[in-house]
């Protein structure tokens, strides 16, 4: 298929993404589209004349010639809506581009894909779940998606980049240039390991209303979306609601009631929009993907844990079996359900064991 004319479509006024389909759909190419005579294209619903005279009158090939030059200098992927190449998870959704320019080695059909997304005001804490929650995943083959902000979307990738985890930064406009400058250093690291991915061509700059558009690309790229740490207000949330929409996963980290930002985060528990995980593993586990961990040292019981016989006894039952299912507990320990409540409870409070979803539980 013609790149030029790919190129062009998207530049055609009154086309946006969805008109650029319904054309596509019913020419079959882009190149097609600009073949067919104005009585044809008029015919397409949703096409009407305005459209139709600017894509039959479209002469403006300097910018094409000059946005292919960029291409082609910089090595960059163009992805069409018709392409095999065209990342499949995000094809899914009804809003996603016609267009995606990417540089970059990482694959965007990974069977594995999450985005981690969070305020632009990070605090220590959310610093720490980011490094110990991204370096859970060194050595597997899950794709880290965010979007290369300030506060959490850069922490996210450079532990990623540390931790030698394919991550893909989506960025709000084109590839000529980088926002925040700051993250210039970490958008090269990137390209080594990941890469650059924007619906937007060269000469775009990072206005406003690009942001929450391109959160769209971050939930739609990813199984499931991870909130670390968010305000009520903010990008983190709109890009939780997109992957709702799109009835794909989103999980949350809790935090301090009284915190601004955890507000968002605790609210999209509150409101049942995620769910609440405090480990990669209880991501893993919701998600349902199996692979090993990089091996850590394992914890001792001499953590100052002073343990009843009953909660001594499924402490070492958890550690050997778990993740283990409450009636599984029951049948293994011979305790009334009510006692073994009351024992899970005062352990968990101990900090001995984590719930997971579906009353699973497993060691810290």
């Amino acid at each position: 298929m013609s790149l030029i004319h790919q190129l062009a479509l998207t530049r055609v006024k009154g086309v946006g993404n969805t008109i650029a389909k319904q054309l596509l759909a019913h020419c079959g190419s882009a190149e097609e589209v600009f073949r067919t005579p104005k009585k044809q294209l008029i015919k397409i619903p949703g096409i009407g004349d305005y459209v139709a005279n600017h894509i039959v009158q479209y002469r403006n090939l300097q910018e094409v010639d000059k946005e292919l030059s960029f291409i082609e200098k910089h090595k960059i992927q163009v992805l069409f809506w018709l392409d095999e190449q065209y990342p499949s998870k995000l094809k899914n959704c009804v809003d996603a581009p016609v267009i995606l320019y990417y540089r970059g080695n990482a694959d965007l059909q990974a069977k594995r894909i999450m985005s981690v997304v969070g305020t632009r005001n990070a605090t220590d804490y959310g610093k720490r779940i980011c490094q110990e929650f991204i370096e859970a995943f060194e050595g597997t083959d899950v794709l880290v998606v965010s979007g290369l902000a300030h506060g959490i979307d850069s922490y996210v990738h450079k532990a990623c980049v540390k931790n030698n985890i394919a991550n893909i930064g989506v960025l709000g406009h084109g590839l000529d240039r980088i926002y925040p400058s700051v993250n210039r250093g970490l958008a090269l690291e990137m390209l080594q390991h990941g890469g650059l991915l924007t619906e937007y061509p060269s000469g775009t700059n990072p206005d406003k209303q690009n942001f929450p558009s391109r959160n769209r690309i971050i939930a739609g790229l990813a199984d499931v979306t991870v909130v670390v740490e968010a305000a009520i207000k903010g990008g983190a949330l709109i890009t939780a609601e997109i992957a709702n929409t799109y009835n794909r996963d989103v999980c949350a980290f809790p935090g301090d009631v009284y915190h601004e930002f955890s507000s968002g985060c605790n609210y999209l528990i509150k409101t049942h929009r995620a769910h609440l995980i405090n480990a990669a593993e209880d991501l893993t586990y919701l998600m349902d993907w199996a692979f090993e961990y990089k091996p850590k040292p394992e914890k001792q019981m001499t953590l100052g844990l002073e343990l009843t016989p009953p909660e001594e006894a499924l402490y070492n039952i958890i550690k050997k079996d778990g993740p283990i299912g409450v009636d599984q507990l029951a049948y293994k320990t011979q305790m009334a359900q009510s006692k073994l409540a009351m024992h899970i409870l005062s352990l968990e409070m101990k900090g001995g064991v984590i719930a997971l979803p579906g009353k699973i539980y497993r060691i810290p």
